[in-house]
């Protein structure tokens, strides 16, 4: 980078040292003439060699959609899986564009708090995330969640295509093969508005955990 390092002579005399040209800090010693390398120059520098990957290979990633009562225990749940890359509460399956989060609550937009998931398919499944949405609240309570009462709080899958439709449709019969009376709803997915800022990650910037998400083993 030009001008971004800056030699000066070094107190001992004999060396030269190098320097941020901005805030002057050590970055080390720069010898010339050694015939060690092509260019006849060696660097001795405080540093790491680093070699920077996408983190993110955006073909090969897929979407899911899933509701069960307050998006911030939903979100926390999902967001521990190893696979999922990223996490972000919202809602969807109502009448009104671009909703707030005091709209949504009023019952009156047909809104459901949800949880929009970005994940790896090579680490994590959908049926995987789905089974863990199931496990992770309880799915028998219809237009409720604990303590969290009215529509915008119902369970739901939202599908993105047919085989996800498949697993969710599976995963009720096998659970009410158990017994379970299941109030999931299963309903293709439309648009997904985004949260306020505050509601993002929720838990994890508060230090703590669900009040009305819990994990039960149903599979």
């Amino acid at each position: 980078m030009p001008g971004a390092v800056k030699r000066i002579p070094d107190v001992d005399g004999r060396r030269t040292e190098i320097v941020c040209a901005n805030c002057g800090g050590h970055l080390g010693h720069i010898f010339i003439g050694e015939k060690l390398t092509d260019k006849n120059t060696r660097h001795c520098v405080n540093s790491i060699s680093l070699n920077f990957e996408p983190m993110i290979n955006e073909n090969k990633t897929e979407r899911a959609i899933f509701a069960s009562g307050c998006f911030w225990g939903t979100e926390y749940h999902l967001s521990k899986v190893d696979g999922v890359i990223s996490t972000t509460v919202g809602y969807t399956g109502g009448t009104k564009d671009n909703p707030t989060y005091k709209e949504v609550s009023t019952g009156t937009t047909g809104h459901a708090e949800a949880t929009e998931v970005i994940y790896d398919p090579s680490k994590v499944s959908y049926e995987e995330l789905a089974k863990l949405f199931f496990e992770t609240h309880d799915p028998s309570q219809l237009n409720q969640q604990g303590p969290d009462v009215g529509t915008q709080y119902r369970s739901g899958i939202f599908y993105l295509n047919d085989e996800q439709k498949k697993v969710a449709e599976k995963l009720i019969a096998t659970l009410e093969s158990k017994g379970l009376d299941v109030a999931t709803e299963v309903t293709k997915a439309s648009t997904f508005w985004k949260a306020e800022d505050y509601h993002q990650d929720y838990y994890d910037h508060k230090g703590t955990t669900p009040y009305c998400h819990f994990y039960t083993k149903r599979f």
